[in-house]
């Protein structure tokens, strides 16, 4: 939270360094967050990128009240959130023309982490968003429900039911599916 703040204030000050060194600490974390909730690794990418941009521009004016993770992290979940509006309004659904690509070197490990990738990536579309932003928020980027909850405006016990609804959501969609 110390180096944030001073990162911050040297950005504040136009440092190129301060920047890059808020790029490389978050990127990653915010990649997962954007993955999780678009399910599409290019346009997850953008969004991370479109994030950092739009930080960058106003970093000289910018004033650090709370944590800087949480902050882009509510950048990368506002810009999904438009993707996910623009998309409807033009009848587009989220697919994965891009999937996110297993890391194994086995192949036939890579082909069964592929497919149930797909597989999660299927039921995580058919919950409501809320629950899905809930979820991917704790499971992949790491929030505390108290972070969750202060990022959508809602409290703590409503994050902890979009939570608990989302998982029992999945489980459910992931079990009927398994019976196919």
């Amino acid at each position: 939270m110390l180096e944030d703040k001073l990162l911050v204030l040297k950005c504040r000050g136009g440092s190129k360094d301060a920047m890059c060194r808020i790029y490389e600490k978050y990127k990653d974390y915010l990649l997962t967050v954007a993955k999780g909730l678009l399910s599409e690794q290019a346009t997850a990418e953008d969004l991370v990128h479109d994030a950092f941009v739009r930080f960058a521009r106003s970093a000289r004016h910018f004033q650090l009240t709370g944590s800087l993770r949480n902050y882009l992290a509510t950048c990368v979940r506002n810009l999904a959130r438009d993707e996910i509006r623009a998309r409807t309004r033009q009848g587009r659904a989220l697919d994965s023309a891009n999937p996110v690509i297993s890391d194994s070197n086995n192949p036939e490990q890579r082909l069964i982490e592929t497919e149930e990738l797909a597989r999660l990536r299927q039921a995580l579309s058919q919950i409501p968003y809320e629950q899905r932003e809930a979820v991917i928020l704790h499971l992949k980027g790491g929030m505390k429900f108290r972070e969750i909850a202060k990022l959508q405006g809602r409290s703590i016990r409503t994050i902890h039911g979009r939570y608990r609804y989302g998982l029992d959501k999945l489980r459910s969609l992931l079990k009927s599916e398994a019976k196919k």
